[in-house]
């Protein structure tokens, strides 16, 4: 079974693979002050004045994501977000890791002074496919990671301490980049995790990723990585509320919610995902492989369960090397997919 990649807090960083197969189913440290990022849509001043949502230009963009759907299922109907919202006005181009590991993404692979123009250079790769939506970078760092071993709590996961967060926060102010926390819960719960982060998520460039792989309650308390872990929309609401309620708490524009899926028990009860004016969901297809496997996974599980925005993640390594291919898919071909992803994830 092909997984994606674990860190240990361990001076050698084990890692037991480096994605996950489209084919499958089913060190204490200081909590240093976090750094703020600029925003140049919204400000968490409540006296500041509020942009105003362009009604008339989100129902194009959301139209045009539909890329000449006709099911009915896209584009999704719900309300509007609040003012300030990132999506669809743009789109996002992420590098996903951990900077205690090179194999577990883009972010993590390459030294600082490689990687932030990397990432620059693929942003304007998809601003030159797509003129019509903006690319704009974010910087997607899994801060809570899923273990190979059970830890002191018998949890089999592991906290990054606060200060490599608030490092991807300076990053990210350098290039005017949003900053996505992804956290893989293995043997604990959402409703434990999540809250850790009140004071990063109260920022307004900041936003959140969760990774279902790794969820293993409902598995019995497997160990993460021995089979494919889920959630339900039960747990995924729980995030969706208390995010809404972040962003009540600091007058924020929406935050963005981001939910890794390359199989369809990886999330169930999708069709019970609330959506809110405060949150932008993104479901993300997480898979790896040739283009017929990642076309068939985003056909089967992302636009057959519609929640709102859709994503996609392209593997440096795992969608060649280890795919028996020369290039990873173009950016034409995922624009090529119904509905278009507006975010675009590599690992």
């Amino acid at each position: 079974m092909h997984m994606k990649n674990f860190v240990l807090p361990a001076l050698a960083v084990l890692c037991f693979s480096c994605g996950s197969s489209t084919s499958q189913e089913g060190k204490k440290s200081t909590d240093s002050t976090a750094t703020t990022a600029s925003s140049s849509t919204t400000t968490s001043d409540p006296g500041a004045a509020r942009p105003v949502l362009d009604t008339a230009k989100y129902d194009q963009l959301m139209q045009y994501l539909a890329n000449g759907d006709t099911s009915g299922r896209w584009p999704v109907k719900h309300d509007y977000p609040l003012p300030g919202a990132v999506l669809p006005f743009n789109r996002i181009v992420a590098y996903y890791g951990n900077l205690y590991s090179n194999k577990m993404g883009a972010l993590g692979k390459w030294p600082k002074a490689q990687m932030i123009p990397n990432l620059l250079a693929e942003v304007k790769k998809w601003n030159a496919a797509d003129s019509l939506i903006p690319a704009i970078p974010a910087l997607h760092y899994i801060a809570v990671t899923a273990q190979g071993s059970a830890g002191k709590d018998g949890k089999w996961r592991y906290r990054m301490p606060f200060n490599q967060i608030d490092t991807i926060l300076n990053w990210a102010k350098e290039i005017n980049a949003l900053v996505f926390i992804d956290v893989q819960v293995a043997l604990s719960d959402v409703q434990t995790e999540i809250p850790l982060f009140e004071k990063y998520l109260a920022l307004p460039n900041v936003h959140l990723g969760i990774d279902p792989e790794f969820a293993m309650k409902s598995k019995g308390n497997k160990r993460p990585g021995s089979v494919i872990g889920s959630l339900d929309a039960t747990d995924i609401n729980f995030v969706g509320d208390y995010l809404a309620g972040i962003v009540k708490k600091y007058n924020l524009p929406p935050k963005i919610f981001m939910i890794h899926r390359f199989t369809q028990g990886m999330v169930t009860n999708a069709s019970k995902i609330k959506t809110r004016p405060e949150l932008q969901i993104v479901m993300d297809m997480d898979g790896w492989g040739g283009p017929a496997k990642k076309t068939d996974t985003y056909r089967s599980w992302i636009y057959r369960e519609p929640v709102q925005f859709t994503g996609f993640k392209l593997f440096y390594v795992n969608d060649t090397e280890k795919s028996g291919l020369k290039e990873m898919m173009s950016q034409q071909q995922v624009l090529s997919l119904k509905p278009k992803p507006i975010y675009i994830q590599y690992q």
